[in-house]
């Protein structure tokens, strides 16, 4: 289904061809985010991703900006713990451009020091929104509660205080000492063949030298479970209570999805939804979600609710946990969980874009991309009683930490 070419540099291109679509989706998957920051660097991965479409070596903000976007085509970009990926959604005749532009922003910028100022100005704008947006922001401090004095709780905007003082030179210092072109991989999908995809990128990135980073990512180890109250001006109690998970390398993983996607996974019939919002309308939405890092994960539940039904919705919270930790799950329950996880994952491969940026992050993180049918293999063989297990570890109340922001 896809193809593979690593170059001398170590940058590697995986390819897929979908002649049923009229797009190609293509993008640079770096293995550097903001948990390879110093503390001093805090948000520097996210202005980088920023200032890529600031300028390059041979083209100006307007250029880069128009490049695609007066062809129809779409450029973004976006930063996570452990990724920065700039990629872009073009009609096939249009993929070299796209190719070119994307090879140009991600290898050539310049970091202007004009649009590094306004950029900053941009930068803390978004911090501003952030704030006021209690629902993302509870999200970033669970993070710094589970993952205390470690970079993987820290903040990927950073603070006003560390983006206030970026300079140019802090760019070029970052990217040349945590870049290593082993770990960046070019990914396209759509309608297009691989040897046409590899005459328009293959050329420049050969030219690319070949680079070796020293650095280290720091292993996460250190969890101590915490419970932690802020007053804010909101009109709604909002709690968010989780704990570190399996990695990405761990072989729980896609078991630990599964029981995610039954305790409150993004279908209505989630255990969470049916017990706070169905039965007893305590909530507009509730969900948990499961992240895998490269050496820890997060494990997290989030809902908003009136002050006065706070504590009855957590016991329930509680209550569905117990339940999943203490009740081993039928056959009948546990077959049609694992339809539903296969057939949510199923959908996603439809998404093109997604998928290429998925291929992406699998070659770097396990240096292969397995087949979706290898991963349902994986689901449908998980067992009530490795269920259970899991269960029984993951929702232990005592390995949780709790955040709760109660109105002023």
């Amino acid at each position: 289904m896809y193809q593979i070419k690593e170059l001398a540099n170590g940058i590697r291109i995986v390819h897929q061809e979908v002649t049923h679509t009229r797009l190609v989706h293509c993008g640079f998957v770096l293995n550097i985010g903001s948990r390879d920051e110093t503390k001093e660097q805090e948000g520097l991965a996210h202005f980088w991703e920023h200032m890529a479409f600031k300028g390059t070596k041979k083209r100006k903000t307007f250029h880069i900006i128009n490049r695609l976007e007066s062809l129809g085509g779409e450029l973004n970009a976006y930063t996570t713990k452990e990724k920065i990926c700039f990629y872009a959604s073009v009609l096939k005749e249009h993929y070299s451009k796209a190719a070119d532009l994307l090879f140009d922003i991600t290898f050539n910028s310049t970091f202007p020091t004009k649009e590094i100022e306004k950029e900053r100005q941009v930068i803390l704008e978004e911090m501003s929104m952030y704030r006021d947006s209690p629902d993302d922001s509870i999200q970033d401090e669970l993070d710094a509660l589970v993952f205390e004095n470690h970079s993987l709780g820290r903040n990927i905007l950073g603070t006003e205080e560390t983006v206030s003082n970026f300079s140019q030179q802090d760019f070029f210092d970052f990217i040349s000492t945590r870049l290593d072109t082993s770990q960046v991989v070019f990914s396209i999908v759509g309608n297009i063949s691989f040897s046409k995809a590899l005459k328009a990128i293959e050329g420049p990135l050969s030219e690319i030298q070949p680079k070796r980073t020293l650095y280290a990512r720091s292993a996460f180890h250190t969890y101590a479970p915490q419970v932690k109250t802020i007053n804010r001006d909101i009109s709604q109690s909002l709690c968010a209570l989780g704990r570190p998970a399996y990695s990405q390398h761990d072989p729980n993983r896609y078991k630990l999805f599964l029981l995610n996607n039954i305790l409150g996974g993004p279908s209505m019939n989630s255990r969470l939804n049916l017990a706070l919002r169905e039965k007893y309308g305590y909530v507009y939405s509730i969900e948990s979600s499961y992240q895998p890092f490269s050496d820890t994960g997060f494990f997290g539940i989030f809902f908003g609710t009136e002050e006065k039904t706070l504590k009855k919705s957590t016991q329930i919270v509680h209550r569905e946990l117990h339940k999943l930790r203490t009740k081993k799950l039928g056959t009948m329950q546990l077959h049609m969980a694992k339809e539903q996880a296969i057939g949510q994952m199923a959908m996603a491969e439809e998404n093109y874009a997604a998928l290429m940026l998925v291929f992406g992050k699998s070659l770097i993180d396990h240096g292969k991309i397995d087949p979706l049918e290898r991963i349902f293999e994986q689901i449908r063989s998980t067992t009530a009683e490795e269920v259970l297990a899991i269960a029984e570890e993951i929702f232990n109340p005592e390995q949780l930490s709790y955040l709760t922001y109660l109105p002023n």
